[in-house]
């Protein structure tokens, strides 16, 4: 693909990164195949092939970003599936984001639409602001149908009560009996207070399998919620800190992995090393942070799981998040181990397509979001489950938003499976 960048513009890191990744789409429409909203709407604007060639134009022509290319812009998902199928390896990832970037500081948008983006950013990466904001959507659901848009999109998404606040994921260390590993567990934002049992779990299987587990206090939100959002800054603030906090364990008694439970942020986490590419004092540390982030199902493949006389009887179809296997590349470790766990694994229809939640997506673009969310519980439904298992926190929310069938974490069936609790979700069957 041609471009037209000016000199002062490719002086700029970012400019010039973007150039790269543009002049190796060829436009073969390969991603086409693939991308969730050009299936569901059939226009080629939303496209990946057709998204890049307007960012190309946008960031051309170094002129505020056009309300055309913020709607369409705005309508991808960053499942990054089309990375999964481009045969000419393009970056989509990173271009989006520039392209995010780019949208955010360049292009007004709508006094409401300004202010719903704020909140977001403000609440969410806050665990305690985050509570309180669902207890307030809690008492007002009731009346969602009075509301239309965004607004009832919240609504609904919200639960009608909250967990407990976990007894395990706030204490900053917990051993092992025989200590053969020590590793940190990211225990992350929205995850804490949508579902605590999750963190629970991950601890429990650790360390029931000789795995010390640290908890820096210090650590929060990896970023990914305002990345996507196009607010770098903020991102990078959030980012800084997990890396300062966690380059201190690695540096006072070594770690063999920084654990992270939801696929959306262990993209993001180890993704650190590039977006600190041109700091010069983060750049080193956040490489090695980034080196050794593993998603959990990454870490527990590596240990001798101990699955003896469990015989669960469970048909589980297992979703795998767009973050795991398109932006890990991670795709069967999860159901592998499920499978070794005893659990009959069902492989679930256009596995491929986005369920529709993708961070924010779900309240930012609710139309889109429901028609994805609806296809996926029509895929799942049709390999006719006991229990759904995910690796990803948002995908959980939205399909289980939709389904009554239970909809749980891969590793809460793998904590039970070794000796574990069973789900509640599960005991309620």
């Amino acid at each position: 693909m041609k471009t037209n960048f000016s000199l002062a513009q490719l002086a700029d890191p970012q400019f010039a990164q973007s150039n790269e990744i543009l002049r190796k789409c060829v436009h073969c429409g390969f991603c086409t195949a693939t991308c969730p909203t050009y299936t569901e709407l059939g226009d080629e604007r939303d496209s990946p092939r057709g998204r890049i060639y307007m960012i190309q134009q946008m960031l051309e022509s170094g002129e505020p970003a056009p309300a055309e290319t913020v709607k369409h812009i705005d309508q991808c998902l960053s499942c990054l599936s089309c990375m999964t199928t481009c045969p000419s390896g393009v970056d989509y990832m990173h271009l989006v984001d520039h392209a995010r970037q780019y949208i955010d500081g360049t292009y007004k948008r709508p006094m409401f639409e300004r202010a719903l983006r704020a909140a977001l950013g403000l609440i969410l990466p806050k665990p305690n602001l985050f509570r309180l904001a669902l207890r307030g959507a809690a008492i007002v659901k009731p009346l969602s149908g009075i509301f239309s848009g965004r607004l009832r999109a919240m609504l609904e998404m919200a639960p009608a009560s909250l967990p407990k606040k976990s007894t395990l994921d706030e204490l900053p260390v917990h051993t092992a009996k025989m200590t053969h590993k020590r590793v940190i567990l990211m225990t992350g934002c929205a995850q804490k207070v949508l579902s605590p049992q999750i963190n629970d779990a991950t601890i429990r299987i650790l360390q029931r399998h000789n795995v010390e587990v640290i908890i820096p206090p210090d650590a929060g939100c990896c970023g990914a919620l305002p990345l996507h959002m196009g607010k770098q800054d903020p991102a990078l603030d959030l980012a800084r800190n997990n890396i300062e906090a966690w380059h201190a364990e690695m540096k006072s008694g070594g770690l063999d992995g920084i654990i992270i439970n939801t696929s959306g942020c262990g993209t993001t986490v180890k993704d650190y090393g590039h977006l600190f590419a041109e700091d010069i004092d983060m750049s080193d540390i956040a490489r090695d942070v980034a080196s050794i982030a593993m998603d959990v199902s990454e870490f527990l493949a590596t240990l001798d799981l101990d699955f003896e006389d469990f015989n669960p009887k469970l048909r589980v179809a297992y979703h795998s998040a767009c973050s795991l296997q398109h932006g890990q590349k991670i795709k069967d470790t999860p159901a592998e181990l499920l499978k070794k766990a005893g659990f009959e694994v069902l492989p679930i229809p256009e596995a491929h397509i986005c369920c529709g939640s993708a961070g924010t997506y779900n309240l930012l673009q609710p139309e889109l979001s429901g028609r994805l969310k609806s296809r996926k519980i029509k895929n799942i439904s049709a390999v006719a489950p006991d229990v759904v298992a995910a690796g990803n926190i948002g995908c959980i929310a939205q399909i289980g938003s939709g389904m009554e069938i239970p909809v749980v974490h891969t590793v809460e069936l793998l904590d039970w499976a070794s000796g574990g609790p069973k789900p509640n979700e599960i005991s309620q069957m």
